[in-house]
């Protein structure tokens, strides 16, 4: 009974940590506005250009991304509206992943 008890426990821990590494793999760019929108000319069909900040580094969202439509429109918001997010960029290949709000406290 002790045995299944551990084993149900290490299960539970290894579960639980699992569904995080995807967010560890990411580089935030907080309290961040987008400067520029662009088609990319290297791959038109496949990335959309997008400046964050004055400092205007370069990232993209992939439009093959299953989120494309929503991270497009709110960087469309942040460009037009100079609405604030923070910035989920994929390390080592500069793709942004998430586009969340800020929240105010």
């Amino acid at each position: 009974m002790k045995a299944w008890s551990y084993l149900l426990l290490l299960f539970i821990m290894i579960t639980s940590c699992s569904g995080s590494s995807s967010s560890q793999n990411l580089t935030w760019y907080n309290n961040a506005t987008i400067s520029n929108i662009t088609e990319d000319p290297d791959k038109p069909n496949e990335m959309v250009r997008v400046a964050i900040g004055i400092s205007a580094q370069v990232f993209y969202i992939s439009k093959k991304s299953p989120d494309y439509k929503t991270l497009i429109e709110k960087a469309t918001q942040s460009l037009k509206k100079s609405k604030t997010y923070n910035i989920g960029i994929e390390n080592k290949t500069n793709i942004i992943k998430e586009i969340k709000e800020v929240k105010n406290l």
